[in-house]
């Protein structure tokens, strides 16, 4: 499989008439997204000048569009730099600005941010949909060129700067490069079984690693249909399912609970899924059991921004048997399990998960420190805890920088917070250390109740017996709602925030 410059060009050539993407009632086939491919790389290059190796900003939900570009950038040797559209203004501000485009394209549901996302750029050719921007609309600027661009640049040129929070409080962009993604894309085609008879349904948004390169660009380098929502609704999603027969979807846990609690999931025919991709630091096994007992496969995919991400999974032959598991070690990817000095670990004996292969990121843009910390000696450092077992398997444990060390012994949050899971009075519920004079650090218990009458004792009392006594929570917040980004994960810089406060309710 060549890399991505040319997936839709050689898809194309073997099948023009099969769908490509369906979105919103339209149809792309195959010959036709080569096509508009062709020529949106030629605007890149002929009509606007653009030299190897500018960035494209998008702002938008998930449209062809997106994917129209990032196609026709590999082909220009362009980036892009997609936006996530939850941000505030600012931090989108600074997302552009850190990684300088030369041009934007914006939907039109986001052109009223157009002027201050672009205060602090020269003068750059905005794109949007239907409306225009600055420089028109989009799909008549493409429509005016002719193609024939040519490839430019390498397999090892980079293709998405992806941004993800950055431990000093601003985003620090991963740099993937088109062989990264053409060896994310042969990682995913081993764990999903992919070929051009999938039907891929993608609702996650796609300007992150998740939803764009799990399933959504692999599928369209195999040949398989992509159905795209703009963004995930619950039962649109259900839907979808149960209406236009995809065999394969990515969901993250937030997604999983709204579907389970929906009142159409007890009715929606599943079975045309041949598998459910799930990915998270940690999952809820009980949101993988009631797809199991639909008898749907779910999958669990271990990787990050850095990573493609599809480092680790699990195999739909694995799915039943070793529920809760991340898998093992992609096809293409390394792993190693290594102690503080970067030295591998015995079977059984946590430590952090290292990461090396050609779907690795190239490094951060533009902080080289930053890079050469989270890629030394040839391998991505995850910051995330695991164990491989004696059966080749791998279990994810929590984030380094989650770990509360109280007394001198390791705490895992994540471990705590299977407990407050499983507790019929809980909603959800986090859990962070808070600083003790004795201990050093506590672990504190945020909850949302689902009983109303749910007390602080209650919530301490489901620990007793569970795991061992220096491990339990020393307090309970009570709130309303988790604080959650664009991707449902919690955020934990938050949860370790409300920790910090004075002890109190938080509703």
């Amino acid at each position: 499989m060549r890399e991505p410059a040319y997936w839709a060009e050689d898809v194309a050539a073997r099948d023009p008439g099969k769908a490509a993407i369906r979105y919103e009632g339209r149809t792309i086939s195959y010959g036709e997204l080569a096509g508009l491919v062709d020529k949106a790389a030629s605007l890149m290059v002929s009509g606007l000048g653009l030299t190897v190796g500018v960035r494209i900003g998008y702002l938008g939900l998930n449209t062809p569009e997106q994917i129209i570009l990032t196609l026709a950038a590999a082909r220009a040797g362009a980036m892009v730099v997609a936006l996530n559209w939850r941000l505030a203004v600012p931090e989108q501000a600074y997302i552009l600005e850190n990684a300088g485009v030369s041009a934007l394209v914006v939907e039109d549901g986001f052109a009223e941010r157009i002027e201050a996302l672009t205060a602090g750029l020269s003068d750059i050719p905005v794109f949007g949909f239907g409306k225009g921007g600055t420089a028109g609309r989009l799909d008549d600027a493409i429509a005016a060129e002719t193609g024939g661009s040519g490839i430019r640049g390498d397999a090892h040129s980079p293709l998405l700067i992806v941004y993800t929070s950055g431990t000093t409080g601003r985003p620090k962009g991963a740099v993937l490069t088109r062989e990264a993604i053409r060896v994310n894309a042969v990682n995913s085609h081993h764990m999903h079984d992919m070929t051009a008879a999938d039907h891929i349904l993608t609702v996650l948004p796609m300007f992150h690693v998740g939803g764009l390169n799990i399933q959504t660009l692999p599928a369209l380098a195999l040949g398989a249909t992509v159905t795209l929502h703009a963004r995930f609704n619950p039962a649109a999603t259900l839907a979808a399912i149960g209406g236009e027969r995809p065999s394969l979807t990515v969901q993250v846990p937030a997604t999983m609970q709204a579907m389970i609690g929906h009142p159409a999931w007890a009715e929606t025919d599943l079975s045309s899924l041949r598998a459910v991709a799930t990915g998270s630091t940690d999952v809820p096994v009980d949101l993988i059991e009631a797809f199991h007992a639909r008898g749907v496969p779910v999958i669990q995919v271990y990787g990050s921004t850095e990573t493609g991400p599809v480092a680790l999974y699990q195999r739909i032959g694995e799915a039943f048997s070793t529920v809760g598991s991340i898998g093992r070690a992609g096809i293409e990817t390394r792993i190693r399990i290594a102690d503080a000095e970067g030295r591998e670990v015995a079977d059984g004996t946590e430590g952090e998960i290292l990461v090396q292969g050609g779907n690795v990121a190239s490094g951060y843009w533009h902080d080289e420190d930053l890079s050469a910390q989270a890629f030394r000696g040839g391998w991505f450092h995850s910051g995330d805890v695991g164990l491989r077992d004696e059966n080749g398997l791998y279990w994810f444990r929590d984030r380094i920088k989650n770990v509360i060390i109280s007394g001198g012994e390791n705490i895992y949050p994540a471990e705590l917070e299977r407990i407050l899971r499983n507790h019929p009075g809980i909603a959800e519920g986090a859990v962070a250390g808070r600083r003790d004079q004795r201990w050093g650090r506590v672990p504190v218990a945020v909850v949302v109740k689902k009983d109303p009458g749910l007390t602080e004792a209650d919530v301490l009392a489901a620990f007793q017996g569970q795991i061992a006594r220096y491990k339990h929570p020393h307090a309970v917040i009570f709130v309303e709602a988790l604080p959650r980004n664009a991707m449902g994960k919690v955020i934990g810089k938050e949860i370790a925030r409300l920790v910090a406060l004075p002890e109190g309710n938080f509703d």
